[in-house]
């Protein structure tokens, strides 16, 4: 069976950094609807177009259409003292409030001269990365799996 619109596709995936830095990866096989609008990255529905079980396939995404541009407005130096120890390292990650009570997940990106940066930025907005994926099963979808865009026994993600 090949890789088309109305397939139920399980994949894993790795997510790569311009760099090579592997910055995402999910080795337990997840579903979509090839042509459903699943919300998986376009460039990587498009390169499973067509694919069989156990072919791999890589596609380049680019800032606009994957991770975003950077936002200097997402960005926070503030004193080290003003945040609680237990986030006072490089890589640290931090949900915080801003005044109009939207909270938002920060990492540490630098810590230098009594100061602290937060970045709420994605790790890979404003740089291109590439989108490695396995195939690993494809079956026919029902109507409702066309319709939602995700295969009846995974659902659709859900906000934890």
């Amino acid at each position: 069976m090949t890789i088309g619109k109305g397939k139920v596709v399980y994949i894993t995936y790795s997510v790569l950094s311009d760099a090579g830095e592997v910055m995402g990866q999910q080795d337990i096989p997840i579903g979509y609807v090839q042509g459903a609008q699943s919300g998986l990255f376009e460039e990587v529905e498009a390169a499973l177009e067509g694919c069989v079980e156990g072919q791999r396939v890589e596609a380049h995404l680019t800032p606009g259409r994957a991770f975003g541009d950077r936002d200097p407005n997402l960005v926070v130096v503030d004193e080290i003292d003003h945040v609680p120890p237990t986030i006072r390292f490089v890589g640290a990650e931090a949900q915080l409030q801003n005044d109009a009570g939207d909270v938002m997940n920060f990492r540490v990106i630098e810590i230098a001269d009594g100061k602290i940066t937060l970045d709420a930025n994605h790790p890979l907005a404003g740089r291109e990365a590439r989108c490695v994926a396995t195939v690993v099963s494809i079956r026919d979808a029902t109507a409702e799996e066309m319709r939602t865009g995700f295969p009846a026994e995974q659902g659709a993600p859900s906000l934890h």
